[in-house]
This record gives C-alpha cells, structure tokens and sequence, in this order.
C-alpha cells in the first residue's frame, strides 16, 4: 500500500509541475490555439489521478487500523509497567536503570473536523476536536513508550515526559519519553 501512495505522489508531482511550469507558458504562448497538447493532457491525468490514488490509499489504511493498538486504554495496550514524572517512586528502591525510552505519534484530523474547529476558533469554546486528537496521539504515544519499557523487562518508567509540535498544518507530534527502571524485591 505505501509503495501505492508513493506512485500516486511521484504522478501527483510530476504532473503538478508540467501543467504549471510547461503548462502555463505554452497556455500563454498559444492562447488562440483551443488544442490541448497530448502532454499536457496526461499531466493533469497524473495530477489528478495521483491524488485518487493517494486517497483511496489513505482510506484503506485508515479502515484497516480502525483497532489498532494505539487506540486500546493504556491497561488493554500491554503489561503493566508504572509510569512516574518523578525521579524516584516512594516506599520503592530502583534497582537498575535500563535506559531512555520513548514513543512517539504524529495525528491529524480531518478536514471536517478540520472546518467545525475553525468556526469554534470564530466564536469561542473549547476546540474538542483538538482536544480529541491530542488525547488519541498521547494513548498512541504512552502504549509505544510503555511497550518498549516492557520489553527491556521494565517495571517502571520514571521522569516521564511529553513534548508536542506542530508539523504541518493541523497535524502534531507528540513525543513521550522517561527512563526504564527494574525496581528491587
């Protein structure tokens, strides 16, 4: 499916940058001339068809993981492993440190959405499409983080940080990381 998506793109590309940058000249060129040259047409089939191509691939995948493991709560996602912002953990001793964990997760909502959240921008309130989003993207991030803690043979995660950016438009990153610790007996 992702070599699909990355023909549909490479067609949508090619196909943008010949109808706008040999297009458009020959357009201004030849304005009296209502012929449409053959490479031109298959320019915009390629524009055009490279972005079908891209979002029927998107669809597909986002049917495929509708159950993914990033949208199970965190006590369904896997085994238990404690998780603490703090350096140590009370009535506890640490007995070995395993090392920097982490996990990470870029989302983006849909365009819909997308639009409702705008109009809540305009008139004011709580843009709980947003807030949605962000809480998937951290489950997302803290299953991947704990599930890497568990493998290391974790029975904590201490220091445990979030970090969120923007990455393009209204799609973030959120970004979960701690240390990996073996508590003692």
């Amino acid at each position: 499916m992702k070599i699909l998506r990355h023909i549909g793109s490479l067609a949508f590309v090619l196909g943008l940058f010949t109808a706008v940058f040999a297009g458009l000249p020959w357009h201004v060129m030849v304005a009296d001339d209502p012929v449409v040259p053959w490479w031109l047409r298959i320019a915009v089939f390629c524009l055009l068809g490279g972005i079908l191509i891209v979002l029927l691939t998107v669809a597909i995948d986002q049917l495929r993981n509708r159950t993914s493991r990033a949208d199970l709560p965190l006590d369904e996602a896997g085994p238990e492993v404690l998780l603490l912002n703090s350096p140590e953990i009370p009535g506890r001793e640490i007995g070995q440190i395993l090392g920097l964990v982490q996990g990470h997760t870029v989302f983006a909502i849909w365009l819909g959405k997308d639009l409702s959240a705008l109009v809540k921008l305009i008139l004011g309130g709580e843009l709980t499409e947003y807030t949605e989003m962000m809480g998937r993207a951290r489950t997302a991030a803290t299953n991947r983080m704990m599930a890497e803690a568990a493998s290391m043979g974790a029975d904590a995660i201490i220091n445990v940080r979030y970090m969120t950016t923007s990455v393009v438009g209204t799609a973030a990153e959120l970004f979960a990381y701690g240390t990996a610790v073996k508590l003692s007996a």
